[in-house]
């Protein structure tokens, strides 16, 4: 239902700048067509990537390694694959949803897609580079325990509702 009102929306704020300005509208279109088609790449290796995973981990392996029963261990190895991995923060999200629907827990997932947006392990040296170790360092710590926080903060929103 939501995708049928964000759809209707898009659809109808379109008509409406096109009958506002046509080039503009244009211009738009093939901007969002080709920032479409970068990221399409990226996110087509990691939906086949995920793809793989998923053949090879049943719904029972990643319950018990992401699942609810997985406990903060779970969310310890979800915070350490998360701060390894590195992904554009829309290809997390679904992930995660495919986690969810696969038996993870929500704790466990919130802490795997915070990590995978906050933390880069992959990006330290340049972050090196620019801001220095110590600061480098101290933020990718700071936000490695945050994504724990936030994984069990939600975890436990999760239980009530």
């Amino acid at each position: 239902m939501t995708s049928i009102i964000l759809y209707s929306l898009a659809i109808i704020f379109l008509i409406l700048s096109f009958i506002k300005d046509k080039s503009k509208t244009k211009k738009a279109i093939v901007l969002g067509l080709k920032s479409f088609e970068n990221v399409l790449p990226q996110f087509l290796f990691i939906i086949i990537t995920v793809g793989i995973l998923l053949s090879f981990f049943t719904t029972d392996t990643i319950s018990k390694i992401l699942g609810n029963s997985s406990g903060f261990m779970g969310i310890i190895i979800a915070d350490i694959m998360g701060a390894i991995t590195m992904m554009p923060t829309f290809v997390a999200f679904s992930l995660g949803n495919t986690l969810l629907l696969n038996g993870a827990g929500y704790a466990q997932v919130a802490t795997l897609v915070s990590s995978l947006v906050l933390i880069g392990l992959m990006t330290l040296p340049l972050e090196i580079k620019y801001i220095g170790k110590r600061a480098a360092l101290l933020r990718n710590l700071i936000a490695f325990i945050f994504s724990i926080v936030v994984g069990i903060i939600l975890g436990r929103i999760m239980m009530f509702i």
